[in-house]
């Protein structure tokens, strides 16, 4: 699976639109701008069919270092939850079908890992 960049993205637009390639890169950071204002204001973004940006607060908790077993405070955060909208669910579930073979199939048998001992 390949990374797309920010300046690809610009690419391609630009590549398709009766515009200058600086005037699509000056809209394109002025609304990724405005989305890291309006999440670090705790705003909810929703942009339909594509998905919904929500500022979240996570509590302080204790965690544990898997190799010193030492018990390690974290400390409170927001963070950013993003919920898939409709038609990029779709997408996305249809891409994944269509890549990926079903289990059940002769090709692929199903495998132990997911069945239980015993």
């Amino acid at each position: 699976m390949a990374t797309v960049t920010k300046r690809e993205l610009i690419d391609r637009i630009a590549d398709e639109m009766p515009c200058k390639r600086v005037l699509v890169k000056r809209i394109i950071q002025r609304f990724l701008d405005e989305i890291i204002k309006e999440l670090s204001h705790g705003s909810r973004l929703e942009f339909r069919d594509f998905g919904v940006f929500e500022s979240k607060h996570r509590a302080s908790r204790i965690a544990q270092n898997p190799k010193t077993l030492e018990r390690v405070p974290v400390p409170a955060k927001r963070t950013v939850k993003f919920r898939v909208g409709r038609v990029l669910r779709h997408k996305l579930k249809r891409s994944t079908s269509s890549a990926i073979p079903a289990l059940d199939t002769p090709a692929n048998p199903a495998s132990p890992a997911g069945r239980r001992p015993g």
